[in-house]
């Protein structure tokens, strides 16, 4: 099955609606000079439009980890929630970040599967973060 394609001036909509920032890790494409994905926050493999309500900005890493998933296994509880979803829930009711900025901690069962599920401790992150933090770029205020 192929991608849909988002017209140009939905994929602005979408830019403006994230702030172009990705929605789970909140890498911000001005800091990294890389431009994000739009991606499909209910898939298209399993039917989810390709509509303004179910499109987001994200990195390409965190798509990559996303890919089909809907759900996932919140490593505390070993119950399967949904993933978090950046269109409609609030990124700091689920997570925060850790104390030196570099680290994604989830506070909710959704946030912990997010994290697990797309990875967004990996060592890369991680690392890029703690060089983000010694230039006072991140963690985002926002």
């Amino acid at each position: 099955m192929s991608k849909a394609h988002v017209p140009a001036e939905l994929r602005r909509q979408i830019r403006k609606d994230a702030g172009h920032r990705c929605g789970y890790c909140r890498a911000s494409e001005r800091i990294t000079a890389t431009e994000l994905e739009v991606d499909h926050i209910l898939p298209e493999s399993v039917g989810g439009p390709t509509a303004r309500e179910n499109l987001w900005l994200v990195c390409i890493r965190c798509n990559q980890f996303k890919g089909s998933k809907t759900r996932a296994t919140d490593p505390q509880t070993d119950e399967v929630v949904p993933l978090f979803n950046p269109r409609t829930q609030a990124w700091v009711e689920h997570f925060v970040w850790s104390e030196d900025g570099t680290k994604i901690v989830g506070h909710t069962a959704c946030g912990r599967a997010t994290i697990e599920a797309l990875r967004l401790n990996r060592e890369l992150a991680v690392l890029a973060r703690r060089r983000w933090v010694s230039v006072g770029w991140h963690p985002p205020s926002d």
